[in-house]
């Protein structure tokens, strides 16, 4: 199982992003080798707000639509605290509270490696898919 963050996402659905190639390699690696992909549902909310703002309503759609295709963990209000409560002992200025979440979904369910472009995801300890650390 494989963690997808929204800069993932982004990457996927945006043919004039600079990591658009790579998050195409990296989903179609992972979809060969058999790897179910993991979000949460704060990723599918900023994702589809980010899409429709940058793309339109389709592309928000569409890709709410094809989210039935991931595992979605759904935050409840413990995970929701412990988030919280993360950020506030970890954050900083520049690491969102969704970010946050998914840390702690990856870790609950023993996840190491994410589809993804955030540098946050590499200093909390985790590995970019395919990359050599991986």
């Amino acid at each position: 199982m494989t963690f997808l963050d929204t800069s993932g996402i982004l990457a996927l659905a945006m043919d004039k992003d600079a990591f658009h190639d790579l998050a195409i390699e990296m989903m179609q690696s992972a979809e060969s080798a058999g790897e179910r992909i993991l979000v949460h549902n704060y990723i599918l909310v900023e994702s589809a707000a980010l899409l429709q703002r940058r793309i339109g309503l389709d592309a928000s759609i569409k890709f709410l639509e094809s989210s039935a295709l991931f595992d979605v963990v759904w935050v409840d209000s413990h995970l929701h605290a412990q988030a919280v409560e993360y950020l506030a002992q970890n954050g900083t200025s520049k690491l969102s509270f969704v970010d946050a979440v998914s840390f702690l979904v990856m870790r609950s369910n023993g996840l190491n490696n994410f589809i993804g472009f955030d540098k946050h995801f590499i200093d909390a300890g985790f590995t970019q898919y395919g990359s050599s650390d991986a």
